[in-house]
């Protein structure tokens, strides 16, 4: 079965690729078929099993993505953006706009309030699926270790005083109506201006999010021996002052300053648990006594924690210098 959501997982990424370059030609089902070897009727089959929607409405849903973002940040007419997303009018933009967000393209742009783009599909999630291949860590040379500051900045996120690891996280959140990870995932990537967002102003799913660990004392006691809520969302400016969505909240993160475990790009599913061991590895064997500095615990400091396997994986988590 793994094999199917790997498969998905390609298509969704074909689909981004062609609508990024206009290449409308090639997104159609026979030619997304011949390039994983199966029929169409296979195809469309195993992609609505796994995904939950038709591949056509998944299509159709996409391009509304990404014309959602050409609207708030271009100042293109919304009829040029409506043919550039392959919809054949203004009228006919319109009316998938406003059946998919509950709002007409004008009045989105006059105001850009924060919407679920229902199209962030992750079928193959090393985490949810179980995979990542097998081993333990056998050194920490492949472990980057460094100080680093972080500007002052806001954190719009959602937080879970119960939870333990990704999968438990959302398991959790799955069962508070309106905090499933479907729309908490879709409402971020609608927002502006996140701080990692990789992809600038692409519409490309996750860009920008992360989870993250908040030192607070309700929350569960970790394996580092505190209390931490874990909390998943983005890092906005300062000065940001869009709004927020009523099942989110944002806090102020003061400057300050970081350790960073960072390990390299890696293949996530033959790595992706080695890699975790090597970054565990290196942060349980930091000697913070030569580097002059210490875990900052204070309460609301923030550990960040982000899992990109063509990027990296890191740890950001707090420090403060050492009172010894």
């Amino acid at each position: 079965m793994n094999e199917w959501y790997k498969n998905v997982q390609k298509i969704t990424e074909e689909i981004d690729a062609c609508i990024k370059s206009r290449s409308d030609e090639a997104i159609t089902l026979s030619r997304l078929a011949g390039v994983l070897g199966y029929s169409e009727f296979y195809v469309s089959r195993k992609f609505r099993e796994i995904s939950g929607m038709q591949l056509r409405d998944y299509l159709r849903y996409r391009r509304l993505a990404f014309a959602l973002k050409e609207l708030r940040d271009s100042d293109r007419s919304i009829l040029e953006i409506a043919l550039n997303y392959g919809f054949s009018s203004h009228e006919a933009f319109t009316r998938a706009f406003k059946e998919a967000y509950g709002i007409t393209p004008g009045k989105y742009r006059e105001k850009p309030l924060p919407v679920v783009l229902r199209t962030v599909l992750r079928p193959f999630d090393c985490y949810l699926l179980g995979v990542g291949g097998t081993g333990m860590a056998e050194s920490t040379q492949n472990v980057k270790t460094y100080f680093i500051t972080i500007p002052a900045h806001k954190f719009l996120h959602i937080r879970n005083y119960e939870s333990i690891g990704y999968f438990d996280f959302w398991q959790k959140q799955s069962e508070i109506p309106g905090k499933d990870c479907e729309t908490i995932c879709g409402l971020l990537e609608s927002i502006k201006g996140k701080l990692d967002d990789a992809g600038g102003n692409e519409a490309d799913s996750g860009s920008g999010q992360l989870m993250a660990f908040i030192n607070e004392p309700e929350g569960r006691i970790c394996s580092w021996g505190i209390p931490l809520a874990e909390a998943y969302g983005v890092r906005l400016p300062l000065d940001y002052e869009g709004e927020i969505p009523p099942q989110m909240q944002i806090m102020d993160v003061p400057d300050g300053e970081y350790i960073v475990f960072e390990h390299g790009p890696f293949d996530f599913e033959t790595e992706n648990t080695k890699v975790e061991a090597e970054i565990e590895k290196a942060m349980k064997e930091f000697d913070y006594s030569k580097s002059g500095y210490e875990l900052d615990l204070t309460h609301g400091r923030v550990f960040y924690f982000y899992h990109d396997c063509k990027r990296f994986w890191k740890y950001v988590r707090p420090v403060k210098r050492s009172e010894k």
